[in-house]
């Protein structure tokens, strides 16, 4: 999603500041440097779920929790994560299951990106060769022009 090049806030809010109170939409775009037409975006994929406020209740009225879903799910875009492992993942941190079988599942998600990133990489290197040996090709025809 688009990000936008506004400042961030000068003081950093506390913990206490995020544990009792709500947020609105401009505040998380804020925090977060994104717009706020991401955070509609998270809330339109099932990540965010804000409460409704106002006479025709479309202010939307963000929690603590969504705070820290918005947070984690960026935290997991700039791993490189898919929406549906990010929300997975955050997903299952929430449910109160064995705190070993989270982190090992954690651990199967990065080793299956790390794998994935890795062939990336290795199919980059081969097609960058290719493309030497076409540059390199090119360039002596365009050499024998050159003579003929």
């Amino acid at each position: 999603m688009p990000i936008n090049s506004r400042a961030r806030p000068s003081r950093p809010p506390s913990q206490d500041d995020h544990e009792s109170r709500s947020y609105s939409i401009t505040e998380l775009a804020r925090e977060f440097d994104i717009t706020p037409r991401a955070i509609r975006f998270y809330e339109d994929q099932g990540i965010l779920a804000p409460a409704r406020s106002g006479a025709s209740g479309l202010t939307r009225v963000y929690s603590p929790r969504d705070r820290t879903r918005l947070k984690l799910t960026l935290r997991g875009k700039r791993l490189g994560l898919s929406l549906s492992q990010v929300r997975e993942l955050i997903d299952m941190y929430e449910s109160p299951k064995d705190a070993a079988a989270q982190a090992r599942r954690f651990l199967a998600v990065l080793t299956q990106h790390r794998a994935a990133l890795e062939q990336q990489r290795e199919d980059i290197q081969v097609t960058l060769a290719e493309i030497a040996q076409h540059e390199a090709e090119c360039r002596r025809l365009l050499e024998r022009g050159k003579r003929g």
